[in-house]
């Protein structure tokens, strides 16, 4: 796989992270972030904990897992719909 860059700050390196999606070439992946924002954790308290990030990368983390997840709907959706047409 070759580094890939994704919706404005998500990055894909070649073996870097499993090849997850992370912010800015970082080692902490998308997933990491929604991982802390459900488990209740404030984009303050994020930041505290991690200060290399800042509000526009834990923004634009969720907004690319919203898109990723729509995306992903979309394809089972149609998957769906052409198994039993």
């Amino acid at each position: 796989m070759n580094n890939i860059k994704l919706h404005k700050t998500i990055t894909i390196e070649a073996g870097k992270r499993s090849d997850k999606p992370c912010i800015r070439g970082l080692r902490i992946s998308t997933y990491d972030i929604i991982g802390w924002l459900k488990s209740g954790m404030t984009i303050e308290q994020i930041i505290s904990d991690y200060p290399e990030l800042n509000k526009r990368d834990i923004q634009s983390c969720v907004q690319f897992m919203e898109e990723f997840n729509a995306h992903r709907t979309s394809i089972a959706t149609l998957q769906i719909n052409e198994t039993f047409a």
